[in-house]
C-alpha cells in the first residue's frame, strides 16, 4: 500500500471590500448627530429664538415699571405684587399713573381693567388653537399677553404655537418680575429707566412682530387707518384708550371683511 498523501490545507480567503460591503455600509443607518435635522425641529429652534428674543426685550422694560410704580407711591413689595399677580404690563402702568397722579384706587383699577379687557380676546383666539383643558388651561391664562399671543397664533402648527406661547410667555414673566425689583429696587438711585431709552425696546420688539403683517396692501391699510384712529384719539379721551379704540376698528374692518368673503 502506498503512503496517502494528506490534502493542502485551503487558506482562508481574504475578505474584500467589494461592491456588497461598500453597499452595506452605505444603508448602514446613520448616528443621530449625522442626520440632518428634520424640517419641524428647525421650525421649533427658530421658534424658540425667536420668542426669547422677544422675552428679553419685553423683560428688561420691567426696570421702568419697577422705578416708575416706586415713584407713585407704592413700595416694592406692592410693586412686585403687581407684576406677578396682573402681570400685563400696559394695565398696570395704567394703574400706577392714575395713582401717581393723584387718582383714587378705584379708578385706577378700572381703568387697568379696561385695558386689560384685549387679553379676554387673545384668550378666545388662543383656546383652540393650543387646545389646552382643564389646569393647563387655567395656568396658561396667566400668560396671554401681548407678546406671548403675537408669537402663537402666526405658527402653522398647534405645536409650533404652543411652542412660541410658553417660550415668550415664561421668558416675559420671569424677566419682567425680575427687573420689577431690580427697578423697584434701584429707582431711588437710578431714577426712570425710560430715561435710558428701554422703553424703546418693546416698540422695535412690537415692530418686528409687525413688520410680516405688512407684507400685503389689505394689511398695511389696516394698519395705517388704526395707528391714525388712536393718535386721533389720544387728546380726547383717558391715557391708554386710543389703543383700545384702534383695536376696535381693527376688529369692525376684520368682520366687514370676513363677511364680504363669505358666500
Amino acid at each position: 500500500m502506498g503512503t496517502r498523501r494528506r490534502a493542502p490545507r485551503a487558506r482562508p480567503r481574504r475578505r474584500r471590500n467589494g461592491p456588497r460591503q461598500a453597499g452595506a455600509a452605505a444603508h448602514r443607518p446613520a448616528s443621530v448627530s449625522d442626520r440632518p435635522l428634520e424640517p419641524h425641529a428647525e421650525a421649533q429652534r427658530r421658534v424658540v429664538r425667536d420668542s426669547l428674543g422677544v422675552g428679553i426685550a419685553t423683560g428688561l422694560y420691567g426696570a421702568s415699571f419697577g422705578a416708575v410704580s416706586v415713584a407713585s407711591g407704592l413700595d416694592v413689595l406692592q410693586t412686585c405684587a403687581l407684576s406677578l399677580l396682573m402681570f400685563t404690563g400696559a394695565s398696570q402702568f395704567a394703574l400706577v399713573g392714575v395713582l401717581g397722579s393723584g387718582g383714587s384706587a378705584v379708578t385706577g383699577a378700572l381703568t387697568a381693567a379696561l385695558l386689560g379687557t384685549r387679553n379676554t380676546l387673545y384668550g378666545l383666539r388662543l383656546a383652540p388653537l393650543l387646545g389646552w383643558r382643564g389646569a393647563r388651561r387655567v395656568g396658561a391664562a396667566h400668560l396671554v399677553i401681548d407678546e406671548s399671543t403675537a408669537m402663537s397664533i402666526t405658527r402653522p402648527s398647534r405645536a409650533l404655537a404652543r411652542t412660541g406661547f410658553l417660550t415668550t410667555g415664561w421668558s416675559v414673566f420671569v424677566l419682567w418680575n425680575l427687573f420689577t425689583l431690580l427697578g423697584a429696587i434701584g429707582g431711588a438711585v437710578l431714577g426712570d429707566p425710560r430715561t435710558y431709552g428701554l422703553d424703546a425696546a418693546v416698540g422695535g420688539a412690537f415692530l418686528a412682530l409687525l413688520w410680516p403683517r405688512l407684507q400685503d396692501r389689505d394689511g398695511r391699510r389696516l394698519a395705517l387707518a388704526a395707528a391714525a384712529v388712536a393718535l386721533l384719539a389720544v387728546p380726547l379721551v383717558p391715557s391708554g384708550l386710543p389703543v383700545l379704540v384702534a383695536g376696535g376698528v381693527a376688529l369692525v374692518v376684520g368682520v366687514v371683511a370676513g363677511r364680504r368673503e363669505a358666500p
